[in-house]
């Protein structure tokens, strides 16, 4: 799957830049704020990876429900960097990559709307 979408990759490696940063979350913070941005990238994983074996109608609703993950992580990392949870070299890396990921599902997004007036 990782050959087949770009986009699948993108956040398999998002995932892991974010495991190597939970080191730095205290215990009580890798209890809460870890814990809930690891499943978030991980049921985003989920939703994309749905998305590529499901009909028209499921995939727009799977790639709509990713991109909603997308800016809940952006929010979760704020809240991590104004906690100094991590520091701002990390919060701008995630933020890029979030973006980036954001990016790619507005497009998927998009071309799902283009082709189903088509």
């Amino acid at each position: 799957m990782q050959n087949e979408i770009p986009l699948f990759q993108k956040i398999y490696d998002f995932y892991k830049l974010f495991y190597a940063c939970i080191d730095n979350f205290s215990k009580k913070s890798r209890e809460t704020l870890a814990s809930k941005i690891e499943n978030t990238i991980i049921g985003l994983l989920e939703s994309v990876a749905s998305a590529a074996y499901t009909n028209q109608n499921e995939k727009y609703s799977s790639i709509l429900n990713a991109s909603a993950k997308v800016d809940f992580l952006k929010i979760l990392f704020r809240l991590c960097y104004e906690l100094k949870i991590i520091n701002q070299k990390k919060y701008l890396l995630m933020e890029e990559k979030s973006q980036e990921i954001g990016r790619m599902l507005g497009g998927w997004i998009k071309s799902l709307k283009t082709s189903d007036r088509s």
